[in-house]
């Protein structure tokens, strides 16, 4: 439940200040336009999600583009990239660049892949019977796409879409180095200008409540009607549109367009902030300090979000009463709060409750586990479901105690998933800006912070080996993610030979479900 105190918190700090005072900040002309402005960069978000992931998830679905696994890959790449990294790359190479439509620009490049991996995916898995039974009722091909083709692919599209818009809500370096007035960044400007922080309590609030909007529009949008194949036979592919020499020319011309913008024009950017920063004085004291500081919030932050997550996902994976689901819910209940929420919340809490926890590690360790535990719990569940429950009771009867039984069998055969789990939460730690920059120690630095503050008075020379520096460290986890998910069974288990401690599983044959 660590996780609901933050909005708890929240709550009580604004109904504690008065009806009077939140109202007075709820309806003020800046909280209208500030409304609007997140309102309006959220729509066009969207709408350029839409522009980008639609042709590419198509052209790479559906025809036989050359290089498709090629563009694959470059269509997943931008998520790699935090999203401020790629406004300071943008904004580097375009100075004059400020402002809504920029900040569209980039949360767009930055977010499309959420849209056009999933729509890739629903585009391939699409039963070819469901369009070819329109077409022999006679509709043409326009006809069949809407009203076939889009009512299918559509719920991966929308949860696409909600992930983009989330993350619009949330995001604070890109709107701060655009100068948008969205709401994370007014939220962080009345923190840190006011003396009364009420206003900065009241719009987290909205600001969580705007979020849950958009998980309802979203829900009602996607609608509740099953789509099950119920025939007979086997599912069959869409078969794919041969594209002749000029449809085959534009449509690698439209996913090397999408890629230079998402991937190239970051990549030109930082390398030649990284040139000038050699003509510049570099303190290579300064970036390893940066360097060490993401390191160890990040797996301090990780561990605390394991030791949090791995109860929670025995019970879920184990039981399935309707107490482990709220449980398993109120967990998940950091997904939904943006990162300058959870560290407006924790700034108020340690300052009311514990003083001089306030500003240390541990407070933004915790920060990070509340933030990120949805992924520890997600990836720890799906592995620990894998493991057949009779293994553990093999153990069991062996003569294993609950707890080493759990460790030497279900824990040794889990352990991929539950590592994956846990180096996930480290590589969106160490992107993590708001709260850092709330929570964080005094003379405590991150590469994250140390971009923003270069990006802030415009040093782009001295910032790109930040940026550079953070997306080669967050290369090392998702490197290891892959490895790891790769193994086979065969890869962990090696040989027959165990030690005392270990019950030869691979000697434990089943019929009927009974040993």
């Amino acid at each position: 439940m660590v996780t609901a105190i933050p909005l708890l918190y929240l709550i009580v700090r604004t109904t504690g200040a008065g009806w009077q005072a939140i109202a007075d900040s709820l309806f003020r002309q800046r909280t209208l336009e500030t409304t609007l402005t997140s309102l309006g960069l959220i729509g066009l978000v969207i709408v350029g999600c839409l522009v980008l992931a639609v042709p590419s998830a198509w052209l790479l679905a559906r025809t036989n583009i050359p290089g498709r696994a090629l563009f694959l890959v470059t269509a997943a790449l931008p998520l790699a990239v935090p999203s401020y990294v790629m406004a300071y790359a943008w904004i580097a190479e375009f100075p004059w660049m400020s402002g809504l439509l920029a900040a569209a620009l980039v949360m767009s490049l930055a977010t499309y892949p959420y849209v056009a991996i999933p729509l890739t995916a629903a585009l391939r898995s699409i039963d070819a019977g469901h369009e070819e039974a329109a077409r022999s009722l006679g509709l043409g091909p326009l006809a069949v796409a809407r009203r076939v083709t889009v009512p299918l692919a559509w719920p991966a599209a929308a949860a696409g879409l909600l992930l983009a818009a989330l993350y619009t809500l949330s995001e604070f370096g890109t709107v701060a180095i655009f100068r948008v007035d969205a709401f994370t960044r007014v939220i962080y400007t009345a923190y840190r200008a006011s003396f009364d922080r009420t206003t900065a309590a009241v719009l987290a609030l909205l600001l969580v409540v705007l979020a849950l909007v958009l998980v309802l529009i979203e829900a009602r949008a996607r609608g509740k009607a099953q789509r099950w194949r119920v025939g007979s036979g086997v599912t069959r592919p869409a078969p794919r549109h041969r594209l002749g020499p000029w449809g085959t020319a534009a449509g690698l011309a439209w996913l090397t367009g999408v890629a230079v913008l998402a991937l190239g024009v970051p990549a030109w950017s930082l390398t030649q902030r990284l040139l000038e920063s050699q003509r510049t004085t570099f303190d290579a004291t300064e970036l390893l300090g940066a360097l060490a500081g993401s390191v160890s919030s990040s797996l301090l932050g990780a561990a605390l979000a394991l030791v949090l997550a791995l109860p929670i996902a025995i019970l879920a994976a184990r039981y399935a009463s309707r107490l482990v689901r709220g449980i398993e819910g109120a967990a998940f209940l950091g997904h939904a709060l943006p990162g300058v929420v959870v560290g407006l919340s924790l700034v108020f809490l340690t300052l009311a409750v514990l003083p001089a926890a306030y500003q240390t590690l541990a407070i933004l360790a915790f920060a990070y586990a509340v933030l990120f535990l949805p992924k520890a719990i997600g990836a720890s569940r799906s592995a620990i479901a894998a493991v057949p429950p009779a293994l553990e009771s093999t153990a069991r009867s062996l003569g294993r105690g609950p707890v080493r039984a759990w460790f030497t069998v279900t824990g040794r055969l889990a352990w991929p998933g539950i590592a994956a789990g846990t180096l996930l939460v480290v590589l969106t730690a160490m992107k993590e800006l708001p709260a850092t920059l709330m929570l964080r120690p005094t003379g405590f630095n991150t590469l994250a912070t140390e971009l923003w503050s270069r990006t802030e008075i415009q040093a782009f020379g001295s910032a790109a080996p930040y940026a550079l520096a953070m997306i080669l460290l967050a290369s090392v986890p998702a490197w290891l993610m892959g490895r790891w998910l790769a193994r086979t069974p065969e890869d962990d288990a090696g040989s027959t030979a165990v030690d005392d401690d270990t019950v030869r599983t691979d000697e434990i044959t089943y019929v009927g479900g009974v040993r």
